[in-house]
């Protein structure tokens, strides 16, 4: 991704909510007040062979691993990513409001497809990312806010079994609607990490994160591969101790908060 398409990206970013789709606030008075809280880390961007994916990789707890598909590591990312026992979720390409379609690229979706192009890219993308259970948005402002479209992305979601976070890239987003509608399991991120490509911007989101989880049971968070990296996989890294040493905190998969719609188990698609 070129200068530019990461300077959309970074306004884009600075719209996320901070309000979780499926988690609710938790009461200081009641027992599971004393439970461990969960964080999930998500780090996007893979597929690209970019900055920091060994530093994330070897993080010395679960993550999970957003791959873009049709990739020069594509492949390579989601294998290793598994073998680590990470969670692999495909890192879908969608067009912003602000940018150009060639920033995204291969396979990306965009407005102006037809319906049945829109269900054959998403199709072709789950098949490209091995090992995906869920799936997540790049960029994509303008077309999670898009009902006609975000209906079919996910329809083959749910077809193929896959729950789906939403990165919150704009407040207009219709994904909680439409995975209600659909039946499909759904999450949402709460803080972007490394909008900002510094070691103290990254600290500060921690921070805030950190915080969230005080008064909630999950915090998700989403981070990236490339110009920031290395200087995220820093600063979890250094994070990481502090936050398991009480024994308060938790570091999931995204497959772990998954809502159950019935009651019963997420089941996770076969490999």
């Amino acid at each position: 991704m070129n200068k530019a398409s990461r300077t959309a990206l970074i306004g884009l970013m600075s719209l996320v909510m901070l309000l979780p789709l499926s988690t609710g606030r938790a009461n200081a008075a009641d027992e599971t007040s004393q439970a461990a809280r969960q964080f999930a880390i998500v780090i996007d961007d893979f597929g690209n062979g970019m900055n920091g994916t060994e530093e994330i990789l070897k993080l010395p707890v679960k993550i999970t691993v957003a791959v873009m598909p049709f990739m020069p590591t594509t492949k390579q990312d989601a294998e290793e990513a598994h073998r680590l026992g990470h969670d692999v979720i495909v890192h879908m390409p969608m067009e912003p409001n602000q940018g150009r379609k060639e920033w995204l690229g291969p396979g990306a979706i965009t407005a102006d497809l037809s319906d049945a192009e829109i269900r054959k890219r998403v199709e072709e993308a789950i098949d490209n990312v091995p090992y995906a259970v869920g799936m997540n948005n790049h960029m994509g402002s303008k077309i999670t806010a898009n009902e006609r479209i975000m209906r079919i992305v996910v329809a083959v979601c749910k077809e193929r079994g896959l729950f789906f976070l939403d990165s919150r890239t704009t407040f207009k987003t219709v994904v909680p609607k439409v995975t209600e509608e659909l039946g499909v399991p759904a999450l949402g991120n709460n803080v972007f990490l490394d909008d900002v490509y510094t070691e103290q911007h990254v600290a500060k989101q921690m921070t805030i994160a950190k915080k969230y989880l005080e008064d909630h049971d999950t915090c998700i968070v989403i981070g990236h591969v490339g110009p920031p990296g290395k200087k995220t996989a820093a600063v979890l890294l250094a994070s990481i101790p502090s936050m398991q040493s009480n024994g308060h905190v938790q570091f999931v998969k995204l497959s772990n908060l998954v809502p159950s719609l019935s009651g019963d188990p997420f089941i996770l698609p076969n490999p």
